[in-house]
């Protein structure tokens, strides 16, 4: 018999472990109103009260201690999914009764139904919720009034109201009825049964918690219609608003990492300005100015370079929490020397940034070391220090901070001439 129990329990268990990692196995790192958890696991104890299938003079109290329920849950959807449950109950002698001792244990496969949903609780509560259950399984009893084990199919149904703790856990009260098919001895164990068929029944009455798995906001108990309704038009809203090229480079916001590209500059399909040599200007415009820069009398040549620097097209980048300039962009601090050295009379703000990855202080000092970094490189290239001015501007918070790409442009030292 113990060999039966742990056999059934052990597979419960493993029910449940595999629920869990089923639910929690993912990379995703944002939460959509519109998923749900499907997986919970339950636990009750309570009370039970048998009727029928006992001996004369045999009797439990009203209530008798103990019940105890383990399940696993799995919903299709936020109205209907199925259960695989575990049951336990003590039965023992009421005052007056004779003495007994008997142990009655279930498994069933059931059906659930989330009445809360199916009536459109979510209009009027969001804290409580009723599951519908009923389905078929097997039972086992035993006695200290036979030698052996009394195997018997049953057929169970129940109600299991609901109060919503959080979005991990929920309270329950849950009564359940259990009708017994082809059971051999009455639950006494003293005697057999006069019927067989459908003659012995057992009634529980408990108190438990669920506990949902899954790496989404909300399990399916707590998710209505009107929820499903609002997270499908935010994504219409969303695919509506994303869709817009605000830069008009023929890519949408949606899919561009660079959304202020310059008009009529080559973009790839990013939406990323082409600049092959990766010193932060696009090719285009480089060619562009270098063609014009070498007019040293040029009016309309300064202003264009000085417009560029300005905003923000010329660029220095840095490793992950590194101070030092990659190698590929020590060209932008070649574009601003050159700048500099032909308009002696202007002056250069340098200027740096981190990204949101670690702690706010620290990257605030990283940021202006950076800014120092490319100021040696500019003095030692020729330019008075008396000219520059340096600052940490600390982290750039523009960019998605989950993204690598995004957080490799925002670290860097950017420049503002005057």
């Amino acid at each position: 018999m113990k060999k039966k129990i742990a056999t059934l329990s052990l597979f419960v268990l493993s029910f449940a472990a595999s629920a869990q990692n089923m639910g929690t196995a993912s990379t995703e790192k944002t939460v959509d109103v519109s998923a749900y958890n499907k997986w919970s696991i339950e636990l009750n104890g309570g009370i039970n009260k048998t009727t029928g299938a006992m001996t004369a003079g045999f009797y439990t109290d009203t209530p008798n201690l103990f019940h105890a329920d383990l399940g696993v849950r799995y919903m299709f959807n936020p109205k209907f999914g199925l259960k695989l449950d575990f049951g336990y109950d003590k039965l023992k002698e009421g005052k007056e009764s004779f003495a007994f001792d008997s142990n009655y244990f279930r498994t069933d496969l059931q059906g659930v139904i989330n009445l809360g949903r199916v009536l459109n609780f979510e209009t009027w509560t969001n804290r409580i919720g009723l599951l519908g259950h009923g389905g078929f399984g097997v039972s086992m009893l035993t006695s200290d009034g036979f030698n052996g084990e009394d195997y018997m199919a049953n057929g169970i149904a129940g109600l299991t109201t609901q109060v919503r703790l959080s979005n991990s856990v929920a309270l329950t009260a849950d009564f359940t009825g259990i009708i017994n098919g082809n059971q051999t001895y009455n639950f006494d164990g003293m005697s057999q049964t006069t019927a067989k068929a459908f003659n012995g029944s057992i009634f529980n009455a408990s108190l438990g918690l669920t506990f949902y798995l899954g790496k989404n906001k909300r399990h399916a108990d707590w998710i209505g219609e009107a929820d499903r309704f609002d997270a499908l038009e935010n994504r219409v809203s969303l695919i509506e608003t994303a869709l817009i090229d605000s830069d008009k480079d023929g890519v949408a916001d949606l899919y561009d990492l660079e959304p202020n590209s310059i008009a009529g500059v080559a973009v790839n399909t990013k939406g990323q300005s082409i600049d092959n040599n990766k010193n932060g200007v696009p090719d285009e415009m480089e060619s562009y100015l270098d063609g014009r820069y070498a007019q040293k009398n040029s009016n309309l040549t300064n202003s264009t370079v000085e417009e560029l620097i300005n905003g923000g097209y010329v660029n220095v980048y840095f490793d992950f929490n590194s101070a030092k300039p990659t190698n590929a962009s020590l060209s932008g601090v070649d574009f601003l020397v050159k700048y500099l050295k032909n308009n002696p009379s202007k002056r250069a703000d340098i200027i740096g940034y981190a990204d949101e990855v670690g702690n706010t202080s620290y990257n605030q000092q990283l940021s202006q070391k950076r800014a120092e970094a490319v100021k040696n490189i500019v003095t030692n290239a020729g330019i008075d220090a008396s000219r520059l001015t340096v600052k940490g501007n600390g982290e750039d918070t523009s960019v998605n901070k989950n993204s690598a790409e995004a957080r490799q442009i925002v670290r860097r030292v950017t420049f503002k001439v005057n």
